[in-house]
């Protein structure tokens, strides 16, 4: 079957976030006085925070103290991290490509509406997209399939077999399993291309710039999903 819409995440593979992510996340449990490893955080990039905090504190401490933890590491990345945020090379271009060939392209973000408007603007592609989710879209985060859930609602009538997930992370692999879609894996995140197709990737690039030279030969163009 033909390929007809891509779905994006946003964090990692179209926007340069993950080291900003994981530097938010160790100043804000420090914060709170957990001290933790920056490559221990950076592993678990892709996740929301929900699920995420479950791996570095009890859950006595989550309950009482985990709302208030989320809304520093918030406030303390809009204010800190997200303005050195860039996006990656060959966003634009790659997303200009999609739409030549005909295909519909969602963004699949759990962040923020009003942050998920500036990733729109950070990757020059607010006039290419036919939409995009956001946390509100969403009653879990990755791993859970939910936020895929929603954008394939925004696809309605394509059925999981006409859409591709391209997405960074072994967590956006299993969210799309979840939602019966399949992805194709991009390195710019920082995970490796192993850890990529253990988690189910059927293609891995090295980011939207590989993938655009690549274009031809990829899922994206000739819809093969095995």
């Amino acid at each position: 079957m033909s390929t007809k819409a891509v779905i994006f995440d946003v964090d990692g593979t179209l926007i340069d976030f993950n080291d900003l992510h994981t530097a938010a996340w160790v100043e804000a449990f420090r914060h709170f006085g957990v001290e933790v490893d920056p490559e221990d955080i950076r592993h678990q990039m892709g996740k929301g925070g929900d699920q995420l905090m479950p791996s570095f504190l009890p859950p006595d401490l989550i309950q009482q103290k985990g709302s208030a933890i989320e809304r520093f590491r918030v406030d303390l990345f809009q204010r800190k991290y997200l303005p050195r945020a860039r996006a990656f090379p060959g966003v634009r271009e790659l997303f200009e490509r999609i739409r030549v060939e005909g295909h519909r392209i969602v963004l699949a973000s759990s962040s923020k509406a009003q942050e998920v408007e500036h990733y729109k603007s950070l990757a020059n592609v607010a006039d290419l997209i036919d939409g995009a989710t956001s946390a509100d879209d969403a009653e879990h985060s990755k791993p859970y399939p939910d936020i895929f859930q929603a954008a394939l609602k925004r696809l309605h009538p394509l059925r999981p077999a006409e859409a591709v997930v391209v997405g960074d992370s072994p967590y956006d692999a299993e969210a799309a399993r979840g939602a019966d879609l399949r992805m194709v894996g991009v390195l710019c995140g920082g995970f490796e291309a192993d850890v990529l197709r253990a988690a189910g990737c059927i293609a891995v690039y090295r980011d939207a710039r590989d993938l655009l030279e690549r274009y031809d030969a990829s899922p994206l163009a000739t819809g093969d999903l095995r």
